[in-house]
């Protein structure tokens, strides 16, 4: 923490390389994997548990939700586990992976909040389950899109 002028700042700042082992819960973006997961699952599994009156732009939310689900699981193992070893083709792994699921799950929270409407005008049942995903999958695309930007600020400045 600094102190200018009697104010307190954070000292937030992205490493050069990819945090391995524990140290990725001390980790920013790193430790934003977490809530990733958390609200990628929540998706996934309200899209799997309301009803499907469009399952065209329902379909293309739950490959992205389970997708990017399964991707952001097998990189945080992959970076608990030590296998970058401090590679800088990790960096740009990273930073490709975070940009790319930033851009998915875009569209699919806007596919997501069209098919709320489209349920909304054709059916008067209750949808609170599509609302929720609508909620977490903006969520998450919040996420993904801070991750990928810290992510490419850690890959700039890689040498």
């Amino acid at each position: 923490m600094e102190t200018k002028n009697n104010a307190v700042y954070a000292d937030v700042s992205v490493a050069n390389v990819l945090p391995s082992g524990l140290k990725l819960f001390k980790s920013f973006p790193d430790v934003l994997m977490i809530p990733e997961l958390i609200f990628g699952g929540l998706v996934w599994i309200l899209i799997a548990a309301s009803r499907v009156p469009t399952p065209l732009l329902q379909g293309w939310t739950m490959f992205v939700s389970v997708t990017l689900f399964i991707g952001t699981f097998v990189s945080f193992i992959l970076y608990i586990a030590q296998i970058h070893k401090g590679n800088p083709i990790w960096t740009a792994y990273d930073a490709a992976f975070h940009s790319i699921s930033a851009l998915f799950y875009l569209s699919a929270s806007v596919l997501e909040a069209a098919s709320l409407v489209v349920y909304y005008y054709y059916y008067t049942r209750v949808f609170q389950l599509n609302i929720a995903a609508v909620v977490f999958a903006f969520i998450a695309t919040s996420l993904y899109v801070v991750h990928a930007v810290f992510s490419l600020l850690r890959w700039k400045k890689n040498p």
